[in-house]
């Protein structure tokens, strides 16, 4: 079954509320966005963000530029019915995270809560992070969020690959500097308790030499 199939699925046969990644207010990414982008009209971009309530929390907070990412179109529906009237303040992007769908430098936080730990094939992370580096302006944050060493091996049927703050810090080390960590006790709408990892980047583009002649 081809990711788009697989996710349409997953929400045409569920409600938000019922999936093992839901929260009914994201408290650490909100932390980390806070910290670091306090103005309100930066652009905030939440990749893989389907149907999650961080696009609520951040339209009540006064941020005006929202992108929601999503391969699944049931999944954008879904948050575009629950915000009502304010779905029309927020950029809604079909698409898939691997490719270049947002515009090069139009993002100052990309966040990503439970994408990044599906991408089994390393060529898929290689164009996961092309992506962020088009995306992202210089000195912008990135916030990737992945099971932990100890959380769970698959999800929605899917394998996934599970992250200690270092491993996480290893995909992201060219451009990318580490800023910030933490761990989350996640507890799922079934009560299941799944560990999980942020790791918080600032974009540095670092200059690389070019090789002599």
């Amino acid at each position: 079954m081809e990711p788009k199939e697989h996710w349409q699925h997953i929400y045409e046969t569920k409600q938000a509320s019922e999936l093992s990644w839901f929260q009914s207010e994201p408290h650490i990414s909100l932390g980390f966005i806070r910290r670091t982008t306090p103005d309100r009209q930066a652009c905030i971009a939440d990749v893989g963000g389907g149907a999650s309530t961080l696009v609520d929390c951040l339209l009540k907070e006064g941020y005006q530029k929202l992108t929601v990412l999503d391969i699944s179109t049931t999944a954008l529906a879904q948050a575009q019915k629950r915000l009502g009237a304010l779905a029309e303040s927020v950029s809604w992007v079909e698409g898939d995270a691997l490719n270049r769908v947002l515009a090069r430098a139009s993002v100052d936080f990309w966040h990503d809560r439970a994408v990044f730990h599906f991408l089994t094939d390393p060529r898929d992370r290689v164009r996961y992070i092309d992506h962020v580096r088009h995306a992202l302006r210089p000195e912008g944050h990135l916030l990737v969020a992945t099971f932990a060493e100890d959380g769970p091996q698959r999800c929605s049927g899917l394998n996934v690959v599970r992250y200690s703050d270092a491993a996480l810090e290893a995909q992201f080390a060219e451009d990318f500097k580490l800023l910030g960590k933490e761990r989350e006790d996640h507890v799922t709408p079934a009560g299941v308790h799944q560990s999980f990892q942020y790791c918080l980047f600032e974009y540095v583009r670092r200059t690389r030499k070019t090789p002599a002649a």
